[in-house]
């Protein structure tokens, strides 16, 4: 076993336990906190894979961008910041939900790919990767951010009751 192995252990065993924390919790903000933990191990993961870029990208774009949106609009529309009874429900129709997905598609995968091997395609470049990304996929880009600035306008409407209201 290699040290790369022992990282990759490691940084998924934080990963998985980070994202279990993010659904389990009863504290919203907590669960923003426990979300930049998994998005800091994944990009961990990234960077013992020799994917420098795209652990720059998921530490810039989720991590610097998406969670802290995430944390203003809870602080925005005046989410409760402590635990939240609301939130306690039962958990076994989610488990039962997930665990069924996860098995199916592991079935899926397992049936579809048997012991084939897949040829992996040459090694990518920064060069490579952005004339793709901003060829090919510059559209889906623009409609995030549309979508994300509608879910901000949205977010301070729904904090602000005077917006809207009859004088």
């Amino acid at each position: 076993m290699t040290a790369a192995d022992v990282l990759l252990l490691g940084l998924g065993a934080v990963a998985v336990g980070s994202a279990l924390l993010v659904v389990t919790t009863k504290h919203l903000v907590r669960a923003g906190l426990y979300l930049v933990v998994c998005l800091g191990a994944m990009a961990g993961l990234y960077l013992v894979l020799t994917a420098e870029l795209v652990a720059w990208v998921q530490v810039l774009i989720y991590v610097g961008a998406v969670v802290v949106l995430l944390l203003f609009a809870v602080m925005l529309t005046r989410a409760p910041i402590g635990a939240s009874d609301d939130l306690d429900r039962p958990g076994w129709p989610a488990v039962l939900v997930g665990g069924g997905a996860g098995l199916g598609l592991a079935a899926l995968l397992i049936d579809a790919f048997r012991w084939t091997t897949v040829d992996l395609p040459e090694a990518g470049t920064a060069e490579r990767l952005g004339s793709e990304i901003f060829g090919s996929w510059v559209l889906p880009f623009e409609v995030l951010s549309v979508l994300l600035l509608a879910a901000l306008v949205g977010a301070i409407v729904v904090s602000r009751p005077d917006i809207g209201a009859d004088r």
